[in-house]
């Protein structure tokens, strides 16, 4: 049987919640509402980056491994990308606000426990849950937004809701090391206790249960099955690319099973009567675009970030702390910018304002390639700056496009596309990225090694020294001579430094091609089903 679902404009009623009371008071009010989804989401966000100041304290404290500390981040985020759409689908299906309270207790207790955890496999488990009950809250916080603010809002309220993901994942670090450094490791954790408290005391008190007249009525059990398997395959591909490399066989397995699970999948949509992702939705030229949007700009960003949080630690010396600091610019301009995003978006359409963001973040990226050892805090604060400007109504455009565009009973669903697209994203980027760092050290070490006079370095040494270099440290031995240490300083700064720029023009050529993919967005054509009613 082909499937049922309608995906053309949805008449007046379509978009109606069922089952749920009017509005009262605060209850059900548009803009308490985003507040309390905000709290939720920002536990998400905040533990995307917060963690990886924690990682070295928690080695040092339960006697971790290297690859043990790696699964810390690799274990949410596995769970968090494989679960994102099918969490989605859970929502529409029972009600967003049930999925909602149930991820932000779940991710508050995982927390909890992972404070309290004795050993590393305890701390990689209790990841593992924090990570699929993140993919519960975050579709469902669309969703509620979708189904609570009316058209001519929803793009200010999710300008708003941008600005609290933007300002958490790029607060994390810094708040990361205030904790690490005057607490604890397990305080990076525990925080999240009582900030999920407060999510679920205000979701019980203010949210409204939305949902459609005709939301989904079965599961796609093998859909799930299919999409889940094919998402971890995917990500895990991306994941272990750089240990395995990109011409390994294990890494091409994986995408190749990737793919193939991909086909089954899609095939297997068109069969069944209610699919986990209706792949009508895709015949949506801006709901597409939105999702390829959303994958290059978590390429270009994520991926680009990720080696200038070494270049400020390893190469500039800061702290922690310092590194975050010095990243205010972006957070700042993200926290101005997006709610001003999401009234321009509204005012003109997504095209322009989505069109310029990437051009800002091509510009961005191109002046970060720009960067060398001596650069100062001006320089940097500029182009951090404009990577902030350009971002936040890429984050807000493409989100209403995705969202606006998919049928108010598939909310959930969309939400959760805009996610998974981020997090692919954001691993490709690091994969991709990394790959091209990794060659452009590999090429360049040994010429400016020998350029420098220093001892030639035998093939086993050579390449914890390249391993060392790609992130920015400088691979001096114990009780080496000042001289040469300088000199070793000064070849491992000045060869990853070229490695960073050719990423970073990578990703700046990323955002470009991202550019000619926003003009083929527009408004969202089901933006008006979402709730009409409530107070503004």
């Amino acid at each position: 049987m082909t499937s049922q679902t309608t995906l053309g404009k949805l008449g007046p009623g379509d978009g109606v919640p069922s089952g749920s009371a009017p509005a009262r008071g605060l209850r059900g009010h548009p803009w308490v509402t985003l507040v309390t989804v905000a709290v939720g989401v920002m536990m998400v966000a905040l533990d995307g980056t917060i963690v990886a100041i924690a990682n070295p304290a928690i080695q040092n404290d339960l006697g971790a491994s290297l690859a043990d500390v790696q699964w810390i981040t690799n274990a949410y985020f596995l769970a968090l990308a494989v679960a994102l759409i099918t969490a989605g689908k859970l929502g529409d299906r029972f009600g967003h606000r049930q999925t909602f309270l149930i991820g932000v207790a779940g991710f508050a207790v995982s927390s909890g426990a992972i404070g309290l955890s004795g050993s590393i496999g305890a701390v990689i488990v209790f990841r593992v849950f924090q990570g699929l009950f993140g993919a519960l809250l975050m579709p469902a916080a669309l969703g509620l937004l979708r189904a609570t603010f009316p058209a001519e809002k929803l793009n200010m309220a999710i300008g708003i809701w941008g600005m609290v993901i933007g300002a958490s994942t790029a607060g994390g670090p810094i708040l990361g090391g205030v904790l690490v450094e005057h607490v604890n490791w397990q305080s990076v954790f525990f925080i999240n206790v009582p900030v999920g408290i407060l999510a679920v005391v205000l979701g019980v008190l203010i949210l409204l249960d939305h949902r459609a007249e005709n939301r989904p009525r079965s599961f796609d059990i093998l859909g799930i099955v299919l999409l889940s398997a094919s998402m971890f395959a995917l990500v895990w591909a991306l994941i272990k690319a750089p240990e395995w490399g990109w011409g390994s066989g294990q890494t091409w397995l994986y995408i190749i099973g990737s793919v193939v699970g991909f086909a089954l999948f899609s095939f297997w949509e068109t069969k069944v009567r209610e699919p986990l992702i209706p792949l009508a939705m895709f015949r949506s030229v801006p709901l597409s675009a939105g999702v390829v949007l959303m994958v290059l700009m978590a390429i270009a960003f994520m991926g680009g970030l990720f080696f200038v949080t070494f270049y400020l630690q390893n190469v500039h010396g800061m702290s922690p702390v310092d590194a975050g600091l010095h990243l205010l610019p972006l957070t700042a301009m993200m926290i101005v910018a997006s709610p001003l995003a999401g009234a321009a978006i509204t005012k003109v359409g997504p095209r322009i304002p989505l069109a310029g963001g990437m051009t800002c973040t091509a510009i961005a990226m191109y002046g970060i390639s720009t960067l060398q050892t001596d650069s100062g805090s001006g320089v940097m604060s500029l182009w951090f700056a404009l990577l902030g400007l350009g971002l936040a109504p890429v984050m807000v455009g493409a989100t209403e496009v995705i969202v606006g565009n998919a049928p108010m009973e598939l909310s959930g669903v969309a939400g959760g596309l805009q996610q998974a697209a981020m997090q692919i994203g954001g691993s490709l980027g690091t994969a991709v990225l990394g790959a091209v760092m990794a060659s452009k050290v590999d090429s360049d070490l040994a010429g400016n090694w020998a350029d420098a006079g220093l001892p030639e370095l035998s093939p086993a040494q050579a390449h914890q020294a390249s391993e060392a270099v790609q992130v920015g440290v400088a691979p001096v031995p114990p009780g080496t001579p000042a001289e040469i240490a300088g000199k070793i300083s000064d070849v491992a700064h000045d060869t990853f430094i070229s490695g960073m720029s050719l990423a970073s023009l990578v990703a700046a050529g990323v955002a470009v091609v991202a550019v000619a993919v926003a003009f083929l967005t527009k408004r969202g054509d089901n933006a008006e089903a979402g709730a009409g009613m409530g107070h503004i």
